[in-house]
């Protein structure tokens, strides 16, 4: 969906990106071959051909930090695609709510694997930062407004600054809206027994009890409710991307009749 995108040239916006798809301009090669972009002069025309020529090469590259600030954060999710087997799905697990809540827990699932680091045994800056090297996307679900911003407190300078693919607002742009595990059934992803019913807050709780207790029942169950966290939002986010493409696609389609 990327290469179909122009909202990350200067001054276009989603109305001219639809303009361009009426015009049948459907992909950065067409408009780069075309001799002439209507109601666009030929100096801004080959400013823009600059533009995505450039973006081209990084994409081709595999530099998605050079989308990072030409995307809006909810159209960051255009480059899903693009960007595999190199995204990571991420989660975390905390001991409270608050902006400077320690972080307990964190899963990381990638190329069909998934680990948890936890505080105290294995999870630190460098552990951490091992662990995301390589990250081409992030995805989460509110990892714009949680996750990310309670790693960035934790563990300063950890977290690559790549486009980050939040599902909870994806989601809610197709319709499906609640927490993580509301739009799990929603769309016919399954938990485990054992899991199925741990909320946020008994996380914390199980992460109390392991770490006054030394209870390691508690901590079991912690990292087994984090891993389906964080295993889940791989086809949660397959569905999503399936689906925002799918509306972007039926718009093109609108454009050409």
């Amino acid at each position: 969906m990327i290469r179909r995108t122009f909202v990350i040239l200067p001054s276009i916006g989603n109305g001219t990106e639809r303009s361009l798809w009426r015009d049948g301009i459907r992909h950065w090669d067409e408009f780069i071959d075309s001799p002439s972009i209507n109601g666009m002069s030929q100096s801004r025309k080959e400013k823009m051909d600059e533009h995505l020529i450039e973006a081209r090469e990084m994409l081709n590259s595999g530099h998605s930090h050079y989308f990072t600030n030409l995307l809006v954060p909810c159209e960051q999710w255009r480059l899903f695609q693009e960007m595999e087997p190199s995204v990571t799905y991420l989660d975390i697990e905390t001991d409270g709510l608050r902006h400077d809540s320690k972080v307990t827990v964190v899963g990381i699932h990638r190329d069909g694997e998934t680990r948890t680091l936890v505080r105290g045994i294995d999870l630190h800056s460098d552990s951490l930062a091992r662990a995301l090297r390589g990250t081409k996307l992030l995805v989460t679900f509110n990892g714009r407004s949680f996750d990310v911003p309670l790693l960035d407190f934790n563990f300063p300078f950890t977290v690559p600054r790549v486009p980050h693919f939040d599902l909870r607002h994806g989601c809610a742009r197709i319709g499906l809206r609640g927490g993580l595990k509301k739009v799990e059934r929603d769309v016919g992803i399954g938990r485990p027994k054992e899991v199925d019913y741990v909320t946020g807050e008994e996380a914390a709780y199980l992460w109390k009890l392991w770490e006054r207790k030394g209870n390691q029942n508690a901590l079991n169950l912690l990292r087994r409710y984090n891993e389906e966290d964080t295993r889940n939002l791989e086809p949660l986010a397959r569905h999503t991307y399936e689906r925002l493409k799918s509306r972007l696609e039926g718009e093109m389609i609108e454009c050409q009749r």
